[in-house]
């Protein structure tokens, strides 16, 4: 088993696994730039060290450097930054130091998101429809032609890496050249690579995710699915398992086909593989995830695993000890991710000062976060300072659970996205279970109130705003009304 793991990562992923790594006693290494020294991932550490370049966590020779200066037996990437580079995963081969993920072949096979659909068609899976090449910046002719092929609307993706980066949804051939532009220029800023591929677009979609955990004797399990289907540009925000949309027998096969998914490409470690379910229930292989994810709180909350523990082991070669027989999904879990982001002002990033924050508590409500009162949020970094997942023994509960929480969880000092997520959680498409992909896609968040609850809410304004201004009757301090201050004001005869 290791004894000292370096965390290539921030915020709270970096907090989750050093907990982690407290509890199995094992000594945790965290790394952090000059801006995030107060966040809580510096704190729970046994030892931390600032980044020596401005490249930050993005820099392989410096991650490595520290990693061997520190005695690290193993480095954790977390999700983001480095924890899908081929190149990343073969240079922790090369120091003899052991990435805790897939390896290096797999990850390099999985980034030919092609080839991944390709290999996984001639094996008999169904996958989405894609373009037979990859896209360069002095490709556009060849791009038309192959958006003509594949019909609109269809989305322009990028090669590399994940997270919704470099992706973007072309309803019509007028649009096409500015999203390519937009498309290239994101993924070269992000992954420093512009090649770009077209898939035909599933509308109205659900994204489902099957979560598993594969060691390197075979052995290869799931831990459930989820739907992630409440998307803002790209990126989910809120996360339940079970999938409503699916039946039992849809259910059984996602995740039948997603275990053999993973064995078709001997995944090794914690993922996810991802489907698009259309209307009528057909489900299509999208992608590989191969690194654990925002949303993994959702599979552990219905299992019980700690899937960084999982990980761990994996990593450390040793067997999985959990047959699929074994596991047990109990309930219902739900997720959303609190983001430093103004909703109302087409989610500005609002780094600053948390000036106050209060958690909410109670029974199966869980808090990942690396933000406490006083603390800044960076403005180099995804606005994503906090998760928080809920589970219940039904949806219904679960639901109830969380718009408590949400009630409960207080921020004060930067805007963030708690009143739309309140707002997504009371409306009729999410109570019912029957909502898609384009739920966020209508002005949502912008339905006019009533006039009359406009009209009590301009009244408790009023009224507040008196009373905090209100002027009182003038009154004569007790000091200036005594003998002695008045004599002392007297001229002498």
């Amino acid at each position: 088993m290791f004894k000292r793991i370096l965390v290539a990562n921030r915020g709270e992923i970096a907090v989750r696994i050093i907990r982690t790594c407290r509890e199995m006693g094992i000594y945790a290494i965290s790394l952090y730039e000059k801006d995030d020294l107060g966040s809580l991932h510096v704190r729970l550490a046994d030892e931390c060290t600032q980044l020596p370049t401005a490249k930050g966590f993005l820099d392989i020779d410096a991650v490595i450097k520290i990693a061997k200066e520190r005695q690290a037996d193993a480095i954790h990437p977390g999700y983001g930054f480095l924890a899908e580079r081929a190149d990343f995963i073969r240079a922790c081969e090369d120091a003899g130091i052991t990435f805790i993920g897939p390896s290096a072949a797999v990850v390099e096979a999985m980034q030919g998101k092609l080839e991944t659909l390709a290999k996984a068609r001639a094996a008999g899976f169904t996958t989405v429809q894609s373009s037979p090449m990859t896209f360069g910046p002095n490709d556009v002719e060849a791009l038309q032609a192959a958006a003509t092929e594949l019909t609109y609307p269809l989305v322009i993706k990028s090669c590399q890496g994940g997270r919704g980066q470099g992706e973007h949804l072309v309803t019509g051939p007028q649009h096409l050249e500015k999203s390519l532009r937009r498309s290239q220029f994101e993924s070269q800023a992000v992954f420093g690579k512009q090649r770009v591929y077209l898939e035909k677009a599933i509308l109205p979609a659900h994204q489902i995710g099957v979560q598993i955990l594969a060691d390197q004797f075979g052995n290869v399990i799931h831990l459930g699915e989820r739907e992630g289907s409440i998307i803002n540009s790209n990126q989910k925000i809120l996360e339940e398992s079970p999938a409503p949309c699916l039946s039992a027998e849809q259910r059984e096969a996602i995740q039948e086909t997603a275990v053999s998914l993973a064995k078709l490409f001997n995944y090794q470690n914690a993922g996810t593989v991802e489907f698009l379910v259309n209307g009528d229930g057909t489900f299509y292989f999208s992608e590989f995830k191969s690194r654990i994810q925002v949303e993994h709180s959702v599979a552990e909350a219905r299992c019980g695993l700690d899937l960084v523990r999982e990980q761990i082991l994996i990593a450390a070669g040793e067997k999985l000890q959990w047959r699929q027989e074994d596991i047990r999904l109990n309930g219902w879990s739900m997720m959303v991710r609190i983001n430093a982001e103004d909703p109302w002002r087409d989610f500005m990033p609002s780094p600053g000062k948390l000036e106050r924050m209060r958690l909410p508590g109670g029974p199966d409500v869980r808090v990942d976060t690396y933000a406490y009162t006083g603390c800044r949020i960076p403005s180099q970094y995804v606005p994503l300072f906090a998760k928080l997942t809920v589970s219940a023994p039904n949806r219904e509960i679960c639901t109830q659970r969380m718009q408590r929480a949400l009630e409960d969880f207080v921020v004060n000092g930067v805007p963030t996205n708690l009143p739309l997520l309140q707002r997504v959680l009371r409306a009729e498409e999410f109570l019912s279970g029957q909502y898609n992909t384009g739920f966020l896609t209508h002005p949502f968040h912008e339905v006019n109130k009533p006039i009359a609850h406009l009209q009590d809410l301009a009244v408790a304004t009023a009224v507040y705003f008196m009373r905090r201004n209100q002027l009182f009757s003038p009154t004569t301090p007790d000091r200036f009304q005594s003998r002695w201050h008045q004599n002392s004001r007297r001229l002498p005869k």
